[in-house]
């Protein structure tokens, strides 16, 4: 059976990794994973996580299987946070939420859902969109086309041809579109923009399907769900996926949400009674851990408030180092403008240099990122920033 495989290319980001921990070089800058990192290269476990295990440690009193949809209170809060309490889909019941094994689960989830819906589907993502994006939609059968999104010349949206291309798209179709904090460009829709994204959705028909996996991380976590609130409040049919990776902090702990969004409550049962279905035949029952930790928070006015004060420290921390980048960058005599930088969202950014340079970067200075130039924000720090930014001085 196995002599017909080949080997499959390796994770180019996972390659990055392991060169650079193989570099001996003290300067050494990595800039190729996407999680957050403190000042010192860490990546911490938060304050209200830590107390919310603790009481999960203390209460916790069986081990077995919480069911398909997962947690109920940890889906109803997760809800809540993407939608707010007082949303017109929500007060209508229009909303059905199952926890699932991080964002990643949650997005494997819709795939299986959108080919249960119409087979024939096509999915479209913007170009460029997060790099699994595209082989998890094939994976489970889907054909995949890219709209215009991101322009590398100008470091700006293609916009008028974004729009363009979704007013061509038929009803039969779905549409990927990112809630906050684009990855890898950080390109953000702005909130005008949005409007007449969730304009043409409701004249064209196709169903969005929304990944947000940054909520907190841009501007706030009510101002990150704007587009995703707008969308369902205008649509009859809409499915989110959500993440708890990187504004909780829980990476390893893989949970996540997929919520779908119908025309009635009538029809909302259906869609979760599929939506249940297709998870049994993935994983059949959710992991707990992680739901538990996140509805012990968001459950809490005192630690949620911890949490959003956490989650404010690390995305100020973000948004600083882009400001922070961009001033030293001056400061080394840079001519470019990388201003957008500074005006972008998020973990990522197109540093905006070409493959060669970017081989130099590594080769020459051991600074490590993504071969299309995209970096990760959380690995700038005031320790290495001036380094960084002259040798990126050095290549330009």
């Amino acid at each position: 059976m196995f002599n017909t495989l080949t080997a499959m290319p390796a994770d180019p980001i996972l390659g990055l990794l392991t060169k650079y921990r193989e570099d001996s070089h003290p300067n050494k800058v990595d800039l190729g994973v996407g999680v957050y990192k403190d000042p010192q290269g860490h990546t911490p476990i938060l304050s209200c996580v830590k107390k919310a295990e603790q009481y999960r440690l203390d209460t916790e009193d069986t081990k077995v299987y919480i069911g398909p949809t997962g947690s109920a209170a940890f889906n109803e809060l997760m809800t809540q946070l993407a939608f707010g309490t007082d949303h017109p889909a929500l007060l209508a019941n229009r909303i059905r939420t199952v926890s699932t094994p991080g964002g990643t689960g949650a997005l494997r989830v819709a795939a299986d859902f959108i080919k249960r819906c119409n087979p024939n589907a096509v999915l479209w993502v913007s170009d460029p969109t997060w790099a699994n994006h595209t082989g998890l939609f094939e994976a489970a059968g889907i054909k995949v086309k890219t709209y215009p999104y991101y322009d590398y010349d100008s470091k700006s949206l293609k916009f008028d041809e974004m729009l363009a291309t979704l007013a061509q798209i038929g009803a039969d179709d779905v549409v990927l579109l990112h809630a906050c904090c684009h990855n890898p460009s950080g390109m953000d829709l702005s909130t005008e923009q949005w409007d007449k994204v969730v304009e043409v959705t409701r004249q064209q028909g196709f169903t969005p399907l929304i990944d947000m996996a940054y909520q907190g991380f841009g501007d706030g976590v009510d101002e990150d769900a704007y587009g995703v609130r707008k969308m369902a409040a205008a649509v009859d049919n809409m499915i989110l996926c959500s993440s708890c990776s990187k504004n909780f902090g829980l990476y390893r702990e893989r949970i996540g949400a997929c919520s779908i969004i119908a025309r009635d409550s009538a029809m909302a049962n259906v869609a979760l009674s599929v939506l249940l279905y297709v998870v049994r035949c993935i994983y059949s029952m959710p992991p707990a851990h992680g739901a538990a930790i996140v509805e012990t928070i968001l459950g809490s006015a005192e630690l949620k408030q911890e949490w959003l004060d956490e989650l404010k420290v690390m995305r100020d921390r973000i948004n600083g180092n882009r400001a922070m980048l961009v001033d030293r960058l001056k400061a080394k005599g840079v001519d470019r403008d990388f201003s957008f930088i500074a005006r972008q969202k998020g973990m990522f950014s197109f540093l905006g240099v070409n493959p060669e340079q970017v081989a130099r970067l590594q080769s020459e200075f051991s600074v490590y990122m993504v071969g299309s130039s995209r970096i990760s924000i959380a690995g700038i720090s005031e320790a290495n920033v001036d380094y960084l930014a002259e040798s990126i001085a050095k290549v330009l």
